[in-house]
């Protein structure tokens, strides 16, 4: 969806999604409105249970509100399992030990790696590593890329279709950082943080 299209409401979801905790100051400087506006949307969000708030106290003054996402709120964002559940690959595992799970995710590390290679073909590392952020938002993942250098990029994940999975078989994880390396072309590509070790972004450091 169009930023422009996006509600205040769908902004200040996406703005806590993003940095994770935010004060009313923050969000008037993102939103360009005014304090009352902001304060007026989050009373009903937080009513709602879509956020919470916490005081916190500051060295000099008074203490500051501080607003982020409940599970509510968190359950707003793509949770596309692609098949995948918890309770599914528990009854794998128990069926067929756990070699078969490591053997199910490579199986779709595969299938991911051939379907995204195609729309590789005769691109630039840049041009590669934007639609790589590109096939992630079509999954959900609210792909962002930086620039760092020349030939370094970093890309962040604010969010995690899969995280209940992951949380239980980090194999997930691993595959994921194997199918970007084969995708992208590239051995120098290091996760950097991750969602299931409780950082709330995955950052991975990609070279060329």
């Amino acid at each position: 969806m169009e930023q422009t299209k996006l509600t205040t409401k769908d902004r200040i979801l996406q703005l806590l999604k993003k940095e994770v905790k935010l004060t009313v100051s923050d969000l008037t400087k993102h939103l360009s409105i005014t304090d009352m506006a902001v304060r007026k949307h989050l009373i009903q969000m937080e009513k709602d249970g879509l956020i919470l708030s916490k005081e916190v106290k500051q060295p000099m003054g008074r203490p500051i509100q501080v607003y982020s996402l409940s599970e509510k709120g968190e359950l707003l964002f793509p949770k596309n399992y692609e098949g995948l559940s918890v309770e599914f690959l528990k009854d794998i595992e128990e069926l067929h030990g756990e070699a078969s799970i490591q053997q199910l995710f490579e199986k779709r590390e595969q299938r991911l790696t051939r379907q995204y290679v195609n729309r590789m073909h005769e691109k630039s590392p840049n041009e590669r590593i934007l639609e790589m952020a590109a096939i992630q938002n079509e999954k959900g993942y609210m792909a962002d890329v930086a620039q760092i250098d020349e030939s370094t990029y970093e890309l962040t994940e604010y969010n995690c279709p899969i995280m209940a999975v992951a949380k239980e078989y980090k194999v997930a994880c691993k595959c994921e950082t194997s199918m970007f390396k084969n995708v992208l072309q590239t051995d120098n590509i290091k996760r950097t943080t991750c969602k299931t070790e409780g950082n709330d972004h995955c950052k991975f450091i990609i070279a060329f």
